[in-house]
């Protein structure tokens, strides 16, 4: 019987949620392969737990993470989990509007996902197993005011985790969606209103550690403003606007 610990590659791993998750993963015995863009955010959590490896890369280089894949896979085994959890974040008022910003968020938001998608099923796909989980956001079930590059991007990731979902259960890899509401996080420090529900990392680090063994496709938190913002998301157009313009 195979004694070793599973190996998770995280990416997205120095701050808010990646970090706590990374840390929670550790606790409970798996060998952590953690990205980001900077490698010093990575060593200082590597000297708090050395079960963490660090693999810098950008999610918006597509080669920089086949070669963190292969690097993982060579010095620290086959990856059984990966959790593709780069994500940025800006507010956008109708009077900001910037394309530019749209083009930055699409880049790691949604095509950051595709890349990660792109370095790591080929590994799992070859070996018949494996679960993938891909970061989206509470914020991609409806269209929120002031926040339309955010908000696309999430939907487009929530919208690729369905699609791909079925063809790739058939052949033994899990890929789920994780959909957060407000986590404490320098991304979230940049809103000036009071956030509904607001967690802090490390609780939706383990929400997101409860769910793992599971089969179901999302893992969305907290759960009674999850389930708020279902109910909004089946709402037709006229009643759905009708509650949320406060929010323009």
């Amino acid at each position: 019987m195979n004694t070793q610990p599973s190996v998770a590659w995280l990416v997205g791993a120095s701050s808010g949620i990646g970090q706590a998750l990374a840390f929670a993963l550790a606790a409970a015995g798996w060998k952590v392969a953690i990205s980001a863009r900077r490698i010093e955010p990575l060593q200082a959590m590597q000297a708090r737990n050395p079960s963490l490896t660090p693999y810098p890369l950008d999610v918006t280089d597509a080669q920089s993470l086949h070669e963190a894949a292969a690097a993982i896979t060579r010095e620290l085994g086959d990856i059984e989990l990966c959790v593709l959890n780069a994500g940025d974040y800006t507010p956008m008022p109708l009077d900001a509007f910037d394309p530019a910003l749209f083009r930055k968020l699409c880049e790691v938001n949604y095509l950051g996902m595709v890349n990660g998608l792109d370095a790591i099923l080929p590994l799992m796909l070859a070996r018949g197993r494996g679960q993938i989980l891909l970061t989206a956001s509470i914020a991609g079930y409806r269209g929120l005011p002031k926040s339309a590059p955010y908000s696309a991007s999430k939907a487009a990731v929530i919208s690729l985790a369905e699609s791909l979902h079925l063809e790739l259960k058939a052949r033994g890899v899990l890929l789920r969606v994780v959909n957060p509401g407000f986590v404490r996080s320098p991304l979230t420090d940049k809103n000036d209103f009071k956030m509904p529900f607001l967690m802090e990392a490390e609780d939706a680090a383990q929400a997101i550690m409860r769910d793992l063994p599971r089969q179901n496709f999302e893992i969305a938190f907290p759960k009674r403003f999850a389930y708020l913002m279902k109910l909004l998301r089946i709402l037709p157009y006229w009643l759905y606007f009708k509650l949320t313009k406060g929010a323009a």
